[in-house]
């Protein structure tokens, strides 16, 4: 683990102070990616690092949007003027910790105005360490509010977003409606992919769009089978 994560100082954006961050070296084996982009790897989970907590205001969010000044930055420094949280997130990280680093992250980008699609990323990040944990109930919660927040970037955001083309986008919000049981509406932004000519040039996503469609379909119909059924059930039919 030694070997892989390395320490580097960072200055606060908020208090000025430095600090420590862990970061996670690139070279890492991918063993295996889910249908909503979680990737898996074999020497350590770089998301429980991806997130930056300063140790002595508390200030935390995303390392790659740590530096910048958020656009509400007046309300945040009030919210943490006089604070002296003396907390440390250096350092190898348990789940739990990484969780935690999440929470705080996402808290701040709700009251620093960050854009839908950053506030998104960080909820789908925090499904995926639920989904490692085995916690199914709080993954559909994230996974759910991720959705929400793509489909106001969607909305408010010029694509493309990050490095998500709109093909990519439409398809993400499709799979996350579907794993979260919304079908009618998966099956709504899963066709518009399928449908689109558009979707040769991004085969993969287009792969992907396919398999999601012809399963959200699978499920609503064992949905309505299973509706029939128990109508068919009631008293006096």
């Amino acid at each position: 683990m030694a070997d892989i994560l390395y320490t580097v100082e960072k200055a606060c954006v908020m208090c000025d102070k430095r600090f420590s961050v862990t970061k996670v070296r690139n070279r890492l084996s991918m063993l295996k990616q889910d249908s909503d982009f979680c990737t898996y790897y074999k020497e350590v989970n770089p998301y429980y690092y991806s997130v930056w907590v300063c140790p002595h205001c508390g200030y935390a969010a995303q390392d790659t949007y740590f530096e910048e000044q958020p656009a509400k930055m007046a309300a945040v420094k009030t919210f943490l003027s006089g604070r002296d949280v003396k907390v440390n997130f250096s350092g190898e990280r348990t789940r739990q910790e990484a969780v935690t680093t999440y929470k705080l992250a996402i808290f701040f980008a709700d009251m620093a105005g960050t854009l839908p699609s950053r506030q998104a990323g960080l909820y789908l990040k925090l499904a995926w360490l639920y989904r490692e944990g085995g916690l199914p109930d709080e993954e559909k919660t994230m996974l759910d509010q991720a959705r929400e927040h793509y489909e106001l970037a969607f909305l408010k955001e010029r694509l493309p977003i990050g490095n998500m083309s709109q093909l990519t986008l439409e398809y993400l919000i499709g799979e996350l409606l579907r794993r979260t049981g919304r079908l009618p509406e998966a099956l709504n932004y899963l066709g518009k992919v399928v449908g689109n000519p558009q979707a040769k040039n991004e085969k993969r996503v287009l792969e992907l769009a396919r398999e999601a469609w012809t399963l959200a379909r699978e499920a609503r119909k064992e949905q309505a089978a299973e509706k029939s059924g128990a109508d068919d059930e009631q008293p006096g039919t």
